[in-house]
């Protein structure tokens, strides 16, 4: 990657719906230029897709919780592809420490957040878990460049 795919992709994290011919303009490249590196990125799996950045409050998600997790030694992939199924769920992610996973997910309301708990610790392959809510969340963004 050289500073063109750099600036491509930081054109697409602003405004992925601008097209080919605006980003050439804007890094002062052809078309052509852009298409065939957009193509590539594409082709390695740099860019997976594109997306509207929403806001989950606005939405009427209220709660942001974070739950870390005990897994039944050798059921942490079973439990990750049932966790990551259950639609309010936006991160699963294996982790180092105490805990063998955390999750990140977001609700509505109180009784969306039991229904949640109450379905993660009916998991057979489930020990514990612990449920942190965020009370104030200062940044959340998951653009890398």
């Amino acid at each position: 990657m050289d500073k063109i795919d750099r600036g491509i992709l930081d054109e697409y994290l602003h405004d992925a719906r601008l097209s080919f011919r605006q980003i050439a303009r804007k890094l002062r490249v052809s078309t052509g230029t852009v298409l065939a590196r957009t193509r590539r990125m594409k082709a390695d799996g740099i860019i997976r897709g594109y997306s509207a950045i929403l806001d989950a409050e606005k939405l009427g998600y209220e709660l942001t919780a974070i739950t870390e997790l005990t897994v039944s030694k050798g059921k942490l992939l079973d439990m990750e592809k049932e966790v990551a199924k259950i639609p309010n769920v936006c991160a699963v992610y294996d982790i180092t420490g105490l805990t063998d996973a955390l999750v990140v997910a977001k609700f509505r309301d109180r009784e969306e957040l039991s229904n949640f708990t109450k379905t993660i610790l009916a998991m057979p392959f489930i020990e514990r878990s612990n449920t942190h809510i965020v009370l104030t969340t200062v940044k959340e963004d998951f653009r890398l460049l």
